[in-house]
């Protein structure tokens, strides 16, 4: 009897631990890459040229890649400037060193990163700042012929920065024009937003708003509903302008973890701290059950246990609120060996934050703060998430009510390179087919293309190199198109 019990019990952890650690075949793997400050890329905005600005984003999408990342969110407006060449804002500093001064030898960084992207098959996600306008006040660097000094009326002083206020219809406008600019110009994947949008709150001092408040407020609102009145029009509206250009473009947001506290909404988590809804008059929920966004990426940059807000309790709260919109998490991989919580100085939280994200339905995959944890390594995170977490690849989810049709299944023909290597021309037979995914099995073994370890490569490329001895397996390869709808395979013979 002692046995048998003893058999059911490692039966049931056999199989619990399997179910947990199968890796998903559709899981978002992003990984933000910030430009504001340099935070991330590139790393110097005075000391590295255009050619160098270049590789080392090359090395550094190459990195993401080996850790099994498919996604990247790039901020190609941090402070109501641009990394690429607009009809509205001037080149960011953070490209040169000096604002309105386009890179030496010339080049478009923001279609250089997309290209760089496809060509790996991953995702751009192209991350504005709606708001913010200069990180410092007192030192306007920007050019003469920007806003801030074209439409002085449209900002506002805060905390020693200078913000767009939401409250003035033209700025409302304005924004959406410069998004739909890119939107238009370059075959982005999603547009994104982060979690600023009215500023967080600077203990009593108030954001300064009241003469938009006079003029466009309807009299019938508290400031607060105003607010998120502002913005919610700007949601809605620009979602509508985004789809009106090209249908196939995502619209996501990344909200501040909590969206409200169980102690002022019965709705809420069970948490104490800052607020979407009341502090940032950010009204996310609504964004979602409406469908004016596709998908959230609440910042759950806390650890699990947290006193205040613990990550596996919010886990569960928007699981429960995805509306079957997209939901995926955002991690604070920027805690690790800074935070001094136990939680932060080893390699286990962040790997054991995806198996629990993993393991929750409604979540389909994470987003981790920032590319510069890549680079730190911290605990061998990267190495963890490359041998352990990312064993297998992911294809980002397709998100059906954009697009539900299938590609055409791709063709192939045999070829040999210049250099005498056996390779793959692979051709997609849908003008909306934008990437290749290639299988790989044993000869004897059945074809399963449900099975994410049997993924060998997704590529944006139309040239497949062989391996020396890929005469011993089976390939099979798939088209998948913006969505990442897939078609029926085909059989390499």
């Amino acid at each position: 009897m002692r046995s048998l019990i003893l058999f059911l019990f490692l039966s049931v952890f056999s199989c619990h631990y399997l179910c947990a650690h199968t890796k998903p075949k559709y899981e978002l793997r992003a990984v933000w890459i910030a430009t504001v400050g340099n935070i991330d890329w590139p790393s110097n905005d005075t000391k590295l040229d255009a050619l160098a600005q270049q590789q080392e984003f090359i090395n550094l999408l190459n990195l993401l890649q080996s850790a099994g990342m498919n996604a990247v969110i790039v901020q190609v407006r941090p402070a109501s400037d641009a990394f690429y060449e607009s009809s509205y804002e001037t080149w960011s500093r953070y490209v040169t060193g000096k604002e309105g001064q386009a890179p030496n030898p010339y080049y478009d960084p923001t279609k250089f990163m997309i290209d760089e992207c496809h060509k790996r098959g991953m995702e751009f996600h192209a991350w504005f700042n709606p708001y913010r306008a200069l990180i410092d006040a007192r030192k306007n660097t920007h050019a003469f012929n920007h806003p801030t000094y074209t439409h002085p009326e449209w900002f506002v002083n805060y905390g020693g920065k200078k913000y767009f206020d939401p409250g003035v219809p033209a700025v409302r406008k304005y924004v959406q024009d410069v998004v739909c600019e890119v939107v238009s110009k370059y075959d982005i994947d999603a547009v994104h937003f982060d979690d600023y949008f009215y500023p967080y709150k600077i203990g009593s001092l108030e954001f300064p708003d009241n003469k938009s408040y006079i003029q466009n407020g309807d009299g019938m609102l508290t400031k607060a509903d105003w607010r998120r009145k502002n913005v919610n029009l700007f949601i809605e509206e620009i979602s509508k302008k985004i789809k009106a250009i090209k249908p196939t473009v995502k619209f996501g947001i990344s909200p501040f973890g909590i969206w409200r506290n169980a102690s002022c909404d019965k709705d809420g988590s069970n948490t104490r701290g800052c607020q979407n809804y009341d502090d940032l008059y950010a009204d996310v929920l609504l964004w979602q059950r409406s469908g004016w966004i596709d998908y959230l990426m609440p910042q759950l940059y806390w650890e699990r246990g947290h006193k205040s807000a613990d990550f596996s309790t919010l886990l569960q709260w928007w699981s429960n609120h995805s509306y079957g919109k997209g939901m995926y998490i955002g991690q604070g991989l920027y805690q690790m060996g800074v935070n001094a919580n136990p939680a932060w100085r080893n390699s286990a939280e962040i790997p054991e934050q995806i198996n629990d994200i993993r393991n929750t339905k409604n979540i389909n995959g994470y987003s981790l703060y920032s590319a510069n944890g890549f680079y730190k390594n911290k605990y061998g995170i990267v190495q963890t998430l490359q041998y352990n977490t990312n064993t297998s690849l992911a294809i980002v989810p397709p998100m059906k009510w954009l697009d539900n049709i299938a590609p055409a299944k791709p063709s192939y023909k045999k070829i040999k390179t210049a250099s005498g290597v056996d390779a793959l021309e692979l051709k997609h037979n849908s003008a909306d087919a934008n990437c290749f995914v290639i299988y790989q099995f044993a000869k004897n073994e059945k074809i399963d293309i449900a099975n994410a370890e049997k993924i060998e490569k997704i590529t944006g490329e139309n040239i497949y190199l062989l391996k020396n001895n890929w005469r011993d397996y089976k390939y099979v390869i798939a088209s998948l198109d913006k969505i990442h709808n897939e078609s029926e395979f085909v059989l390499i013979e």
